[in-house]
């Protein structure tokens, strides 16, 4: 058995692992970036909220879940079995999201949270992988 960065790999090898490191990565790096716009109430994103019919007050709340997601992720990489479940509710989070956007038949606003369910996907098939 090898290890990277402390956990076990057992069934799929390295690639894998650095696979899910760096989706991880990137999409921490966007959902912090999204936690900080909620945070900082930036204009457009408070333009779509109210588009979409979010109250305001829920922002930090959503921000919150977000860094939750973050912190999950990158733990993850240690520590498979939070990987898997930072990457399950980041998942279920933008799935609410592009439930939003389709509800209010936003659909130019689809793409965004789309990319990010994607990657969220990617994550939890890569970690698990690696369990």
């Amino acid at each position: 058995m090898s290890t990277v960065a402390g956990p076990t790999i057992k069934r799929i090898g390295y690639e894998v692992f650095i696979g899910y490191a760096v989706v991880a990565v990137v999409l921490s790096i966007g959902l912090a970036g999204s936690a900080v716009a909620k945070l900082t109430r930036q204009q457009p994103l408070l333009d779509t909220c109210t588009k979409l019919g979010v109250p305001h007050g829920l922002l930090p709340y959503l921000a919150v879940c977000e860094l939750a997601g973050v912190a999950g992720l990158l733990i993850g990489l240690w520590i498979g079995p939070l990987g898997i479940a930072a990457a399950v509710g980041v998942v279920g989070y933008f799935i609410g999201a592009v439930g939003a956007h389709v509800r209010a038949k936003d659909l130019k606003g689809v793409p965004s949270p789309l990319a990010f369910l994607i990657l969220a996907v990617v994550a939890l098939a890569l970690r698990a992988a690696t369990l």
